[in-house]
């Protein structure tokens, strides 16, 4: 047997030796020798580095609907075929999920965007655009607000709870079905404006046009999308009847993830009116007012609305 001393890989020379060979140790292969790469015991992997490269190029680089599948979101069934269509290796479904989070991958809610977008539409708005308005603006003494409008059903409903499982809990709201429309406009310092109405024509963003420059210290520079009611003549009238007070400027088509107002319906609706119960169009309009009012309570997180990453080019 060995003398009993580490040989260098963590065994006694006596173990080391007699793993290897199967007789005792003397302590000649022991040492330097001992710390030579041996082949690593298990099954070797199914795909190769150069493999799990392509693999994830393939995910997270493509539309499903690119590689002749029917739908747009990814599955680990999809993701399997894929991997027998491209390198001839078959796994399980659960071998693919531990293969997905191996590669840093994970199931995530995808954002959904018009294929009518012009990207580079939008590279220009956010390069050359916006930081030409910024300046304009600054010149002028004026402030800029992004508006939009939304509306918001009685049927409309977000978020969960807490129940037994295997018992849906359920909440009791009205079987009716109504609406009422909102607009607002938030400014990058914080402010916010709105205004809750039963309809939504042109007259009523002509109004709240009116009440956005009434509160105003000095030009408006509005931000809004593409809406008829935007573009009627009536609304171009109006704005060059202000001698210059009012200014709309348009986002590029199909945009919306360019406009913060966005944020402001993300939390009056899901955040607030959807988690409650709503039971008559009076109780649904009081309560798009009073989420509107709490908002416009808490200037600092109109303000945390402006750090989502597609957001940046206004403070940039």
């Amino acid at each position: 047997m060995g003398d009993g001393r580490c040989c260098g890989r963590g065994l006694y020379r006596a173990a080391c030796c007699e793993a290897e060979t199967g007789s005792e140790c003397d302590g000649r292969d022991c040492g330097k020798d001992a710390l030579r790469a041996r082949p690593v015991p298990g099954r070797p992997p199914k795909l190769g580095g150069p493999q799990l490269a392509r693999l994830y190029a393939l995910i997270a680089g493509q539309d499903p609907r690119q590689l002749q599948f029917e739908f747009a979101l990814w599955t680990r069934e999809m993701i399997r075929e894929v991997i027998r269509r491209e390198f001839r290796v078959a796994l399980s479904v659960v071998s693919v999920g531990r293969l997905l989070r191996k590669l840093g991958l994970s199931p995530q809610r995808p954002l959904h965007r018009a294929y009518q977008q012009d990207p580079e539409a939008v590279q220009r708005w956010k390069k050359e655009a916006y930081p030409a308005i910024r300046k304009e603006a600054e010149a002028a003494g004026a402030v800029i607000y992004f508006a939009d409008e939304a509306g918001i059903r009685s049927d409309y409903h977000a978020g969960t709870t807490w129940s037994p499982v295997g018992q849906t809990p359920v909440v009791k709201n009205t079987g009716s079905r109504f609406s009422v429309n909102m607009i607002s406009a938030i400014s990058a310092k914080g402010a916010l404006r709105f205004a809750v109405y039963d309809g939504n024509t042109t007259a009523t963003f002509i109004d709240f046009c009116k009440r956005l420059l009434h509160d105003a210290a000095g030009p408006v520079y509005l931000i809004v999308d593409g809406h008829p009611a935007h573009r009627a003549t009536a609304t171009k009238e109006f704005a060059a009847s202000t001698d210059g007070q009012l200014r709309l400027i348009f986002l590029p088509g199909y945009s919306p993830e360019l406009n913060p107002d966005e944020w402001v319906w993300k939390y009056v609706k899901h955040d607030r009116i959807g988690k409650t119960g709503v039971t008559s169009k009076a109780g649904l309009k009081s309560k798009a007012i009073g989420a509107l009012r709490r908002l416009q309570k808490r200037p600092g997180l109109v303000r945390a609305f402006f750090a989502d990453p597609h957001l940046r080019y206004i403070s940039a």
